[in-house]
């Protein structure tokens, strides 16, 4: 498989519309204390969840149903928790809606557009909503350049592909000097052109503000992020750099190729980790202290992390 080279645009945020406080080490935390939140069915979306999250690329990777998007909607003031606290800088995020929504971009999993309406036209609007007055325009003609859509800017949204419909979602992300970014798994859908040219986009925003990126995509993170979180069943598992993560795999991973009859054999009375099939015939990663018999070692990437964690093969570890 070829890796795709991120080769990122000149993409300058002070001059979209984010002010230039940002191009200077910016010391806010997004600090989140205990939080839970249990629904009336009895699901436990969110289990005593601690992070803190410091500017850049923060990644939130778990299986879906993990509790990202709660989560997620948490952090963006759409949905009341239980318990806990979370604090932006100064602002009680959990209280002080309105000031957070000031300082805040989002991109959710789905979100809806006007078909008909063009993307200069919506992103005035969205503009206008957020308070923009002065220099209105040009915020929004610099933000459809550097996003990569000037050229289509009279087109409807409803012709727009799905990396351009992300690429519109950033942009309006972007919109009123955001502090803290949140965008909710962003690359589903994708094909591999338009994941790399929102990669761009991500990695080049996450040089100045906070930003969180929830996937179940290991790869999302593994280009992108400088810190991580794994998450399942609404708790942390792992939070800390994804090479803190390979790390701790090392000398712990063991692959395999075995005939297809014996899968059920190996997986029942080892801790397989993952298999993938090669040439037909699979190729399982186990997690352990010692080499089994017949299996050779590999090196961990943040897939063998992933699982390793989700399956329950190594105790959890927060940071």
């Amino acid at each position: 498989m070829h890796r795709l080279r991120i080769r990122r645009p000149n993409l300058n945020i002070r001059e979209a519309g984010v002010s230039n406080h940002y191009t200077k080490r910016d010391t806010m935390e997004l600090r989140i204390q205990h939080l839970s939140k249990t629904y009336p069915n009895g699901v436990k979306a969110l289990d005593d969840i601690s992070l803190t999250i410091g500017r850049g690329m923060f990644g939130l990777l778990g299986p879906n149903g993990a509790g990202k998007s709660t989560l997620m909607r948490t952090l963006a003031t759409l949905q009341e928790v239980d318990g806990g606290s979370v604090e932006l800088g100064e602002i009680d995020v959990l209280r002080d809606k309105v000031e957070v929504r000031r300082r805040l971009g989002y991109l959710p999993q789905e979100f809806g557009v006007y078909a008909r309406i063009s993307a200069y036209d919506m992103l005035e609007h969205i503009a206008v909503l957020k308070g923009i007055r002065t220099r209105r325009r040009q915020v929004v003609e610099d933000l459809l350049r550097r996003v990569n859509l000037w050229e289509v800017r009279k087109k409807a949204l409803g012709g727009f592909s799905g990396g351009m419909k992300q690429r519109f979602g950033i942009a309006q992300a972007l919109i009123g000097d955001p502090r803290l970014i949140i965008v909710d798994e962003p690359t589903a859908g994708l094909d591999p052109g338009e994941r790399n040219r929102f990669y761009n986009l991500l990695s080049e925003i996450g040089e100045q503000v906070i930003v969180i990126l929830s996937t179940h995509i290991v790869d999302d993170v593994k280009e992108l992020c400088s810190r991580m979180a794994v998450i399942d069943k609404g708790r942390v598992l792992f939070a800390g750099s994804p090479f803190d993560a390979l790390d701790e795999m090392r000398g712990r991973i063991w692959r395999c190729r075995i005939p297809r009859q014996r899968l059920e054999e190996v997986t029942a009375t080892l801790p397989v980790i993952s298999s993938r099939m090669v040439a037909g015939q699979p190729v399982v990663h186990v997690y352990g202290e010692a080499q089994p018999e017949g299996f050779e070692p590999a090196e961990a990437d943040l897939e063998d992390v992933f699982f390793t964690y989700i399956k329950g093969f190594k105790t959890p570890v927060g940071a």
